[in-house]
């Protein structure tokens, strides 16, 4: 039975990645802290599901909490560790950027101290397709600089990965870091676009479109992401002098270490998207057009080519079928809100 020990389980993505793992045999501890960043209900709504399940256990603690972590890899010594929790969003680190900077950099700092400590067999950490900031160059390739981000949440991303990279080179932990690209599904976060668009078309409300709508975005649903990650477990990196793993090599010249994208190679315009809701509800969206937010980027597009060369080709569920697997999940969660909106 593999052991495996997730952060940010009760989030979005880590909810989706507990229960798989969960569902093949797995042992897992998740940890969250149930911050109230967005609906803690929801957070707890996931949580309860897993706790259903007798090979998962929780810290409901802080990652930052200097020995938590260590503890943690001492008394249950994991195999796999999977690291999504963080403090994610654009908007809100222009708002409040001491989050970020003490949930994604000294709370991975604890993380790889651990693991330090007590080595997994593979240590997997999300990072995000805001690093490739003001590169323009699309779609964007793993080897692109992303030497200038646009949001401080993207900068804390990028530390994190060089964090890691310095890790894996002085103690030889492999490491795969994955670059996400706008991920949505069922149990999704409410402070994301499918979210806030589906909740306020039901409602009758407008929404909000930054930069007049003119925006590109790779939407990845979460069943295909989760897929890639369970294939990116067994396919661990390794120091260039101790051979090439199958499909690919380590991105670094000198440590057990690579990053990832995460996508599925095809953006989608934010009116089309928008329309592929329309149609999941059978509704009419009322559109209030704003300037672009600050730090935000226009598009967002993954070459997956190294994803595929690493795993095979990963599924791409249609977004007309993702998007309404969302909205029939919202409805059935928030059906009496629903029925009182005017």
């Amino acid at each position: 039975m593999r052991r495996a020990v997730v952060t940010g389980c009760s989030g979005f993505i880590g909810f989706h990645v507990t229960r798989r793992l969960l569902a093949r045999g797995g042992r897992v501890v998740g940890v969250d802290n149930l911050s109230d960043y967005y609906d803690v209900g929801l957070k707890r709504s996931r949580q309860a599901i897993l706790e259903a399940e007798p090979s998962f256990s929780v810290i409901n603690g802080d990652i930052t909490t200097p020995g938590l972590l260590h503890r943690l890899f001492d008394d249950h010594r994991p195999e796999i560790v999977v690291h999504l929790a963080a403090q994610a969003g654009v908007r809100l680190s222009t708002e409040n950027p001491r989050a970020y900077l003490e949930s994604n950099i000294a709370g991975t700092f604890e993380l790889l101290e651990a693991g330090r400590s007590f080595p997994p067999a593979h240590m997997l950490l999300a990072s995000t397709s805001s690093v490739y900031g003001a590169n323009t160059v699309m779609p964007y390739a793993e080897a692109h600089p992303t030497d200038h981000p646009m949001s401080f949440y993207a900068a804390t991303k990028r530390a994190t990965e060089a964090m890691a990279h310095s890790y894996a080179h002085l103690y030889r932990l492999p490491v795969t870091m994955f670059r996400f690209f706008t991920v949505y599904g069922p149990w999704g976060r409410p402070d994301m676009a499918l979210f806030k668009f589906t909740r306020a078309i039901l409602r009758g409300e407008p929404i909000d479109l930054y930069n007049g709508g003119e925006l590109r975005r790779d939407f990845t649903y979460i069943d295909d992401l989760v897929e890639a990650l369970f294939r990116l477990m067994d396919t661990v990196p390794v120091r260039p002098e101790d051979g090439v793993v199958p499909g690919g090599d380590s991105l670094s010249p000198v440590a057990p270490w690579r990053v990832v994208n995460i996508g599925m190679s095809s953006p989608v315009g934010l009116n089309d998207f928008i329309a592929t809701i329309e149609r999941a509800t059978c509704r009419t969206a009322k559109r209030n057009l704003l300037p672009m937010q600050p730090g935000d980027v226009p598009a967002t597009w993954a070459d997956s080519g190294l994803l595929t060369r690493l795993v095979g080709s990963i599924p791409k569920t249609d977004l007309d079928v993702g998007v309404r697997a969302f909205v029939d999940w919202y409805r059935c969660r928030y059906e009496r809100e629903i029925l009182l909106a005017p």
